[in-house]
């Protein structure tokens, strides 16, 4: 029998609805869309960041990996304390946040309106205004072709998926960094091995691997 997965499982986001939730601190920074405060993961609000493994581009032209520029202006923004304020977490209890900088600056709209993401419309259309200014203006990601993350995460994730065993793609790590998993949409996953010998394993999909004690590397 198959194990059962839930395909695309980043794509998906689960809302659980619960009373407002304010995070203030040192953020830690996962990925263009992604932070940990206090040991809370925190997932932005009404966007979407280029996933780590995407290049973007068009033949004959110089590729160039959008989330290098996500990734290093929401550290920049999140230099100082973060204040995050959000009313439901998502089904790997990611609190679902629009996050300010100590300046006050909206974390969330600040990375559409550079052009650094996209706005997330099939779950929320505040920040459409600010996409269609930073595409107007060729800005980020709208200077060249650039797929959006949730078409390329489901291009890697059925890529993956047939060459992985059961069908469960998402690799378990073991380094000096502790217990890492790595998505088939990440920056490292063609050079990252599963040797089950030392306790490395696959996984269907993420929450699976986060109740495992895995977690997704920082970046």
């Amino acid at each position: 029998m198959k194990p059962i997965r839930l395909a695309f499982a980043c794509l998906v986001i689960l809302s659980k609805p619960v009373g407002a939730v304010e995070l203030n601190g040192t953020a830690e920074i996962v990925d263009g869309d992604t932070l940990v405060i206090e040991g809370s993961t925190i997932r932005l609000f009404g966007i979407d960041a280029p996933e780590t493994g995407q290049l973007c581009g068009s033949a004959g032209q110089k590729l160039f990996r959008p989330s290098d520029d996500a990734i290093s202006r929401l550290q920049h923004m999140s230099r100082g304390l973060v204040r995050c304020r959000g009313k439901e977490y998502d089904d790997y209890g990611r609190l679902i946040a629009t996050c300010f900088s100590q300046a006050g600056d909206e974390i969330n709209r600040a990375l559409v309106k550079e052009g650094l993401a996209w706005a997330f419309v099939k779950y929320s259309d505040a920040y459409t205004k600010e996409q269609k200014d930073a595409q107007s203006s060729r800005l980020g990601i709208w200077r060249m072709a650039c797929e959006p993350p949730w078409i390329f995460r489901a291009k890697r994730w059925k890529a993956a998926e047939q060459k992985s065993p059961n069908g469960c793609p998402i690799k378990g790590n073991i380094s000096g960094n502790g217990k890492i998993y790595h998505t088939p949409w990440s920056r490292y996953y063609a050079q990252t091995g599963v040797n089950t010998k030392r306790g490395e394993r696959w996984f269907c999909n993420e929450r699976e691997a986060t109740d495992a004690g895995w977690r997704l590397p920082l970046r």
